[in-house]
């Protein structure tokens, strides 16, 4: 038994990627503080996102170099990572950031978690040894269940994006980033049996952050007040990513997916009371609790082996 296939380890190292990933939505929302990025600055906020993923595609680039990885790739490769890194990159996180300008952490870390009922049932589509059962079709429901209780009472509301509504370019815009990262997931599934998992995220990662940097610059965003208070949030975000996904990586590459996939119901948790800690978010209602128990239900059920 090795070091990171030990219950305990994976435990540990799977909790981490969660904490760090769950950390994102109140260091996104204070970011756009710090550098005072208005809620109808679209430009600015995908230029954000933009450096963040340069940065984290970088530092796992050069921790594969580090480790001895090889770099070069094949015209046929590059062109396949450049399509995974504006879907799983820019498109995703064009959707992610204004979403998340647009509603609460709390609210943004719960209805993320969508991506992974969405995963269970492309995948029914896609692969024939992966269909559907009643214990994802009962997982998929709790889950939806989950996503319907953080909206209790706002499905009709003003459309401001505030506490208790609902907003498309809020809400809607973070189910939408669920979506599309759950459809280029199953994409660079497919490419990663062909190329290093680190290789490829680093690459997707650095290749979908260009092309956001490129549409932020081209739209007009510009970002001022880079102060060391910002500076440092955003390398802590860039490092965040790149450590949480190569861990994360190393732990699929040892365990089987569902041992290490199960973990992932910790993300909204994370992400919802580090939200509620660091921004002063309301967690305590009975339907932001009511969903954290339905989501991490579902995300249980449909990762369960049997």
């Amino acid at each position: 038994m090795s070091f990171f296939t030990r219950p305990r380890h994976v435990f540990l190292l799977a909790g981490l990627c969660c904490l760090l990933w769950g950390s994102a939505y109140p260091a996104i929302k204070q970011g756009y503080a710090l550098l005072s990025i208005s809620r109808g600055d679209l430009a600015a906020q995908i230029l954000f996102a933009g450096y963040r993923f340069v940065g984290a595609g970088a530092l796992l680039l050069v921790f594969a170099k580090l480790s001895g990885k090889a770099l070069r790739l094949e015209r046929t490769q590059a062109g396949e990572l450049a399509l995974l890194g504006v879907l799983q990159t820019t498109l995703q996180y064009i959707f992610f950031y204004i979403g998340l300008a647009h509603t609460t952490g709390v609210k943004a870390s719960i209805l993320n978690t969508s991506g992974v009922f969405f995963s269970v049932l492309l995948a029914h589509f896609l692969y024939h040894n992966d269909a559907l059962t009643w214990r994802k079709i009962s997982g998929c429901v709790l889950g939806l269940a989950g996503v319907l209780a953080v909206n209790a009472g706002g499905l009709l509301g003003d459309g401001s994006g505030v506490e208790g509504s609902f907003s498309v370019l809020g809400e809607g815009f973070v189910v939408l980033a669920a979506l599309v990262l759950s459809s280029a997931s199953l994409y660079g599934k497919r490419l990663s049996q062909r190329m290093d998992s680190v290789v490829m995220t680093g690459y997707q990662l650095a290749l979908g952050g260009v092309v956001l940097v490129a549409i932020g610059w081209g739209v007009g965003g510009r970002i001022s007040g880079f102060s060391w208070a910002p500076a440092l949030l955003l390398a802590y975000m860039a490092l965040l990513s790149a450590v949480a996904f190569a861990l994360w990586g190393v732990l699929l590459k040892y365990n089987r997916v569902s041992t290490v996939a199960l973990y992932s119901f910790l993300v909204p948790v994370f992400g919802a009371g580090l939200s509620a800690l660091f921004l002063g978010e309301s967690l305590w209602e009975w339907k932001y609790l009511v969903a954290l128990v339905l989501v991490s239900l579902g995300i249980y059920r449909v990762t369960q082996e049997r």
